[in-house]
This record gives C-alpha cells, structure tokens and sequence, in this order.
C-alpha cells in the first residue's frame, strides 16, 4: 500500500458531506471533533477523509492552510491501520475531522490524535460489530 494521498480518498461529495453531517456518528478528541459514517460509494476505497478547519478560529488563510497540511500529513502517514482494518472487513467510511483548536499545534501531537481517532474509529466499528 502506498502512503499517499490520493484526490479519490478526499471526501468532495456534497451530497455525502451533507449526509455526514446530518446522519453521522460524531465524538471529540482535542483539538479534532470527529465525524464519520458507513459509506457506499462505488471508489472501492475502504475510507474518504475531509479535513476542515474553522475560519471564524483561523482568519489567516495561511495558518488554515498550515493545520490542514499538517492533519494531512498526520493522516497520510497512519492510515495504513485503518485501511487494513476497513479491508478486512470490506466497508466503506467517510470522516470528518474537523479542527477545533485555538492555536496551531506542533505536528507530534497533532500526529498523535490523529493516531488516537484511527484507533477509536476501529473500536466503536468493534463495538458496532460485537
């Protein structure tokens, strides 16, 4: 599996953003708050992933741009987990991780949460499941 991230595995489907937001299952972990849902989208892409940050938080277009660089890079590199996972299975979700933060935090620990939402994620999945 190649550690990239692939313009298939961002989430631009208004209808399913919509539908994320509205019918989704959501939970919190700072700075991020989460949601996500089953998708079942033709891409036979395991997940799709929106990264979203405030700008009433964040007027400056280049410290948005800098927090979403840095989740993006966070997730590229630990995604692996949850694509193994989601495979094994063979479902499908969209995610939104939406930045809630007030200052921009260094890449470690934005790593390190963004590692905690992939390991949450497969828990409720377990739950779900079980």
């Amino acid at each position: 599996m190649k550690r990239t991230l692939t313009k298939k595995e961002r989430l631009n489907s208004k209808k399913l953003i919509d539908k994320l937001f509205t019918e989704g299952k959501s939970f919190f972990v700072y700075p991020f708050k989460v949601y996500y849902i089953e998708n079942s989208s033709e891409d036979k892409l395991p997940v799709q992933v929106l990264i979203s940050v405030s700008k009433r938080k964040f007027k400056n277009a280049a410290d948005r741009n800098k927090i979403k660089r840095l989740v993006r890079e966070a997730y590229r590199l630990n995604k692996k987990v949850l694509f193994e996972y989601l495979s094994g299975k063979e479902k499908q979700l969209a995610i939104g991780l939406i930045f809630t933060g007030q200052t921009i935090l260094p890449f470690n620990q934005i790593e390190s949460k963004i590692i905690l939402i992939l390991q949450r994620l497969i828990e409720q999945d377990e739950q779900t499941v079980g």
